[in-house]
């Protein structure tokens, strides 16, 4: 009798105001379905902008900050972005007063969904929150707002962010991924050995997974 497949274990290192983040994620979904690979997600959190403000900040405005971009070319990436989002199915609907939040609220919000196995739920909502709603995810009240949207206890998710009960575990799991070299995301992390770095594209991501399939256990490469 043939043994079944054992999942594929995916761990994905993520921030929800990475826009790469969200079309990796629905490249490499596009590829699991194609080559029905049977696998488990799971998401875990990095800060991009670990000292943004707790009001945010201007989109156009950071991207010149941190990258030293222009006008010209933030607005050349964003149009690029829609046009790549649309092609996976993801709207962005980028406009001039849009933010870059501070994450830490999320990813403790996240960790406390992961408990009632909704982090992934959670995960989805915040980035439509965020890109195509332009919601003020620097608001509490938002955070918890999306998590009662996605069916989870609204009061209890205020109270998490309010009392920052999951603050420690949270910097743990951070600190942990920086630790493997994790310096930048989307960063995807197969049976965790094999690290792929950046939204590699449907195509690419589909070889991965046959390449992956292929591969006896023992010969996976390490990380």
């Amino acid at each position: 009798m043939t043994s079944p497949t054992p999942a594929l274990q995916i761990d994905i290192v993520s921030d929800v105001m990475c826009p790469w983040c969200i079309v990796g994620y629905r490249q490499l979904a596009t590829a699991l379905k194609a080559t029905g690979t049977p696998h488990e997600i799971r998401w875990h959190p990095f800060e991009l902008n670990p000292k943004m403000p707790a009001e945010g900040q201007n989109i156009r405005e950071h991207l010149a900050e941190k990258y030293g971009s222009t006008d010209e070319q933030s607005e050349a990436n964003r149009a690029h972005l829609t046009r790549v989002g649309a092609e996976v199915g993801f709207e962005f609907r980028f406009t001039e007063d849009q933010r870059m939040h501070n994450t830490f609220d999320q990813h403790q919000l996240m960790h406390w969904a992961d408990q009632q196995g909704r982090r992934h739920d959670l995960k989805m909502a915040l980035f439509d929150a965020h890109f195509t709603h332009g919601r003020n995810l620097s608001d509490r009240a938002v955070l918890a707002d999306v998590a009662a949207e996605i069916g989870l206890a609204r009061d209890e998710a205020l109270a998490v962010l309010m009392d920052q009960r999951f603050a420690a575990e949270v910097r743990e799991a951070e600190q942990f991924w920086v630790n493997q070299g994790v310096r930048g995301v989307p960063a995807v992390v197969f049976n965790r050995r094999h690290l792929v770095s950046g939204a590699q594209g449907v195509e690419n991501f589909t070889s991965i997974l046959k390449q992956l399939a292929a591969m006896p256990e023992e010969a996976a490469p390490s990380a």
